[in-house]
C-alpha cells in the first residue's frame, strides 16, 4: 500500500449497508488500494449482505452486524467507533448501495490530509451539471434543509447538507460524544452542528450526484417539516455553547481587574 500518498495517514472506509447483498461486493471492490481498513456495518439486513461482505477475500474487511436496525447514522457511528479501535487517522463514509463514486475519494482525503480540514463532505451544487439526475423535489428539499442547517450550524459556506460522502479526522471524532449523535436521517445535519460546537474546520468538495438503480423514497416535504424543530434546537444548543465559551474567555480578565 502506498503510505506516502497521504503522508502516512491510516485510512478507514466505513460502509453502512442494509439489504445491499447485490451491491456490497462491488462497493468493497471499488475501494482504492491505499485504504487500510474497510469497516462494513450491516444494519440488521434481511438478506445476505453480511455474508457477501464477509466473504470477499479482502484482508482489509471488518464486517459488523447489528441485531436490530439503528438507522444509517447508527451504522455510520458503529463504523467510526470500530475504525477508532483499528487506529485510523481518517475515516471516509461510502454508502453500501454504490452511491459514492470512489474516483472522488482522493479529493475528500486531500481536503483533510493536505489542507488540514477536520471534516470534508461532498457537494453536488458547486459545479454546473453535478446535480443532474437528482429528482426536482429532492433538489428543492435539499436546498431548504441546507439553508436551515447553515443557520443551525453556523457553517454559512457549507451546503448540500444531506450529502453523506464524507471524510473526517479521528481527532475530530474524539471531540464528539458519538453516543449522543442522532442515528436517523438527520445524522449529517447533527454532525455539522456538533462539529461547529467543537470548533472544527469543515470544507465542501465538489462531487457529482450518482444514483444507483435503487435509492431512498423519502417524502421530501414531510422530512423538511420534521427537520425544522430538530435544527432549531440545534441552533440554540450551538448558540448557548458559543456564549459559554465567550464568557469563559472573558471571565479571567474580569477577575483580574476585580
Amino acid at each position: 500500500m502506498n503510505k506516502d500518498l497521504y503522508k502516512g495517514f491510516r485510512i478507514s472506509v466505513v460502509v453502512p449497508a442494509r439489504n445491499e447483498e447485490n451491491a456490497i461486493r462491488g462497493v468493497i471492490g471499488s475501494v482504492p488500494d491505499f485504504v487500510d481498513h474497510i469497516v462494513v456495518v450491516d444494519d440488521a439486513s434481511s438478506d445476505g449482505t453480511f455474508q457477501a461482505a464477509s466473504t470477499t477475500g479482502d484482508s482489509r474487511i471488518k464486517a459488523i452486524r447489528h441485531k436490530e436496525n439503528l438507522g444509517v447514522g447508527g451504522a455510520i457511528l458503529t463504523g467510526h467507533k470500530a475504525s477508532l479501535e483499528l487506529g485510523s487517522d481518517v475515516n471516509i463514509v461510502m454508502a453500501g448501495d454504490g452511491q459514492m463514486d470512489p474516483a472522488y475519494l482522493p479529493y475528500l482525503l486531500s481536503a483533510v490530509v493536505e489542507e488540514e480540514y477536520d471534516y470534508a463532505k461532498g457537494n453536488r451544487f458547486i459545479l454546473k451539471g453535478h446535480a443532474n439526475g437528482m429528482p426536482r423535489m429532492r433538489i428543492i428539499g435539499n436546498l431548504l434543509l441546507s439553508s436551515m442547517t447553515k443557520f443551525a450550524s453556523g457553517y454559512w459556506d457549507i451546503s448540500d447538507s444531506q450529502n453523506g460522502y464524507t471524510a473526517i479526522r479521528t481527532s475530530a471524532l474524539r471531540k464528539l460524544d458519538l453516543d449522543d449523535i442522532t442515528k436517523g436521517y438527520m445524522f449529517e445535519n447533527d454532525m455539522l452542528i456538533r462539529l461547529a460546537i467543537a470548533d472544527c474546520k469543515v470544507k465542501d468538495v465538489p462531487i457529482p450526484a450518482r444514483y444507483p438503480s435503487k435509492h431512498s423514497q423519502i417524502d421530501t416535504r414531510k422530512f423538511v417539516l420534521r427537520a425544522l424543530p430538530f435544527l432549531v434546537r440545534g441552533f440554540f444548543r450551538r448558540w448557548l455553547t458559543s456564549r459559554l465559551r465567550i464568557h469563559a474567555r472573558i471571565l479571567p480578565d474580569s477577575m483580574r481587574r476585580a
